[in-house]
């Protein structure tokens, strides 16, 4: 959290993420709330992203497949999972989402389920070619109200440093020897 204060803002307390410094590998962050899914999340998303898959949108047609009722789109899942993080990791403090990778949906999510979500830090170093910013991997987890796991992916973000460390330490550079 940062102090802010100034002519346009009185005195308070701007939430914010991680700054790259902050960071610990192998912290795990719980993200609360969660978020339970409806039938208009599934068909809005799906309908705004071109999805046209009957078994988000088809209610007698997924009736007849094996799960029984309509899924909620994975990448609504997926995005709901990486959403549910920015508060507390990201926000103000994300330069770009470099990647996602390792995505599974290794069981299903439906209307009225809620989704919780986990983080767990693996890795963290400093960019080479960036100053004053670092990469972070983490890995998201997804659980519904019963403890299943419905979605897990690696993320990889590029973070800023904290404003007093964005700059490498300064080498020191030995003083010219005067010749005898």
């Amino acid at each position: 959290m940062t102090h802010v204060d100034g002519p346009d803002r009185p005195d308070g307390i701007l939430q914010r993420g991680l700054y790259f410094e902050e960071f610990e590998v192998g912290a795990r962050y719980l993200h609360r709330p969660g978020r339970t899914a409806t039938e208009a999340d599934n068909v809005l998303f799906s309908s705004l992203t071109m999805n046209t898959q009957a078994l988000h949108l088809d209610a007698a047609y997924a009736a007849s497949q094996p799960f029984g009722q309509r899924l909620m789109n994975s990448m609504w899942t997926l995005a709901t999972m990486v959403g549910a993080s920015v508060a507390q990791l990201t926000q103000g403090t994300l330069v770009a989402q470099l990647g996602l990778s390792d995505i599974a949906f290794p069981a299903p999510l439906f209307h009225g389920d809620t989704i919780y979500t986990e983080t767990e830090v693996l890795e963290k170093r400093r960019s080479a070619s960036r100053p004053g910013q670092g990469i972070v991997t983490m890995r998201h987890t997804g659980r519904n109200q019963h403890g299943d796991v419905v979605a897990t992916a690696t993320r990889v973000a590029l973070m800023w440093c904290a404003p007093d460390a964005a700059l490498p330490a300064p080498v020191a550079t030995p003083a010219p020897v005067s010749a005898p």
